[in-house]
């Protein structure tokens, strides 16, 4: 938003603004901030920052958890939530050393910007293009709870009609389970919720390409933005994500982007397509020869990330959950495969992507719990090491699969299929990650620690389906 401080000042003056807020993301890639008036603002702010407790942040142990944040002024957006004119920005992490402050290694912004730098010092391109698509669920209320004496949850949705005291309010358009997908009025109640999330992201500055009822009955939504340069659109997708939920809560609705909220129906995905360019052209476009006219270097790009998917998936869907949503159906992308127009494995290739510039692919086997920096950052890792190796997908029998995976009983590799499975492959297979200390294995055992003690902890708790199927045994 401003290119230096003074544009800053002069803002602030002019538009009167009240207070500043800070956003910072922690190791699961949830925002945190910290908000001080407007009349502290001076430049140092933008040099030594606020010292904070790194172990809440999830980055530090209790011992040794002094860490500061840095504000950027260029990442500054006006705050469309706050009751007072705020103003807020983008931080990132800097670690305490004997020799003063310096970048944090950990920090999921650093480890994105190092991944681009490497891209760039291979000399194949000076830009990772992104399109992330965002999928969640919209619902009337949520309730749920996990205690000795018992465990559940709740969910109050009226396109499903689950749950709403008023049957007066469903007003007889109730679909089965997976039939929204594009669904009209007056089926998609939340469309106009959806608009004014859309309007606000573009107002931001971030390009919508357009938004849409998903497959999901159960207040399935997406927005989808247009391609862009990924440290943008890292930052631009927790706008997103904070946009969308304000939004639902400004009316007293609830918006998650968890991955597979119910049973029968569609689950949330992060799918996000890419290319990479150079000097302005993109360096995907290859010869009519080619398999989908993609050029040998996005062919090898490709081959790296499947040959690296099952280590990735301990970064791309890092929850318990992510795994109740890779399951045959529901659109979800069980197989290590590609192909033109299969939704059914990894990555896609979208077959209306004629234009030469728009030739990319779409790795669809994320979702949303991920660390977004860490999600593209590792992708861009796979990518490249891809081509660092010439690894081709054909050769690696990755496809291209032309059929429905799901009704293939073998011959397929498949993704993990829990975090503890994608958690083992990470630990043994992330070289890739590793290369030019991009990911340094002190993150990458500290992530893996922090992941696997989350799927202890679902693992020991016992679920209402195991009443059901042990409790008469």
């Amino acid at each position: 938003m401003f290119s230096s401080y003074g544009e800053l000042v002069g803002y602030v003056k002019e538009q009167e603004v009240e207070m500043l807020d800070i956003k910072v993301t922690d190791i699961q890639g949830r925002w945190r901030h910290l908000s001080i008036p407007a009349s502290r603002l001076s430049e140092k702010l933008f040099d030594k920052g606020f010292g904070f407790d790194g172990s809440n942040y999830g980055y530090a142990p209790i011992e040794s958890s002094d860490m500061v944040f840095v504000p950027d002024f260029r990442t500054a957006f006006i705050d469309p939530f706050w009751e007072r004119n705020t103003l807020s920005f983008l931080g990132s992490v800097k670690e305490i050393t004997s020799e003063g402050f310096k970048p944090y290694g950990g920090d999921p912004r650093m480890i994105l910007k190092k991944a681009i730098q490497v891209m760039k010092d291979m000399d194949i391109a000076d830009e990772f293009i992104v399109g992330p698509e965002f999928e969640y669920n919209i619902f009337d209320g949520v309730q749920f709870r996990d205690e000795l004496s018992g465990s559940g949850y709740k969910i109050i949705s009226r396109p499903s009609g689950w749950n709403v005291e008023d049957e007066a309010l469903e007003g007889g358009h109730q679909l089965p389970p997976c039939r929204a997908y594009h669904i009209e009025a007056p089926h998609d109640i939340y469309r106009d919720l959806r608009s004014e999330a859309a309007l606000l992201i573009d107002q931001l500055g971030i390009d919508v390409k357009y938004h849409h009822h998903e497959v999901g009955t159960n207040g399935q939504q997406e927005i989808e933005v247009q391609l862009d340069e990924a440290m943008k659109l890292a930052d631009a997708s927790m706008l997103i994500k904070y946009i969308v939920k304000n939004s639902a809560a400004k009316y007293g609705l609830t918006a998650t982007f968890m991955p597979k909220t119910t049973f029968g129906e569609a689950g949330n995905g992060l799918h996000v397509h890419m290319l990479m360019r150079k000097d302005g052209k993109s360096v995907f476009a290859g010869p009519d020869s080619n398999y989908a006219a993609l050029s040998d270097t996005a062919l090898h790009f490709l081959g790296g990330i499947l040959t690296h998917t099952p280590a990735l998936m301990g970064l791309v869907c890092p929850s318990t959950n992510s795994y109740r949503r890779l399951v045959r159906g529901y659109e979800a992308p069980i197989a290590i495969a590609f192909a033109t127009g299969n939704r059914s494995g990894a990555i896609r290739i979208p077959g209306y992507a004629k234009d030469p510039e728009a030739r990319r692919f779409e790795f669809r086997s994320g979702d949303a719990t991920a660390n977004i920096y860490l999600m593209f950052a590792s992708l861009l890792m796979a990518g490249l090491d891809g081509v660092r190796n010439r690894i081709d997908p054909m050769k690696g029998g990755f496809g291209p699969l032309e059929k429905n995976i799901y009704e293939q009983t073998g011959g397929i590799k498949l993704l993990p299929a829990s975090l503890d499975e994608a958690l083992d492959e990470l630990k043994k297979g992330h070289s890739f990650l590793a290369s030019d200390d991009v990911f340094s294995e002190h993150f990458l055992t500290h992530w893996i620690k922090i992941k696997r003690q989350e799927a202890v902890e679902v693992k020991a708790r016992v679920t209402a389906k195991e009443y059901e199927l042990y409790y008469n045994c």
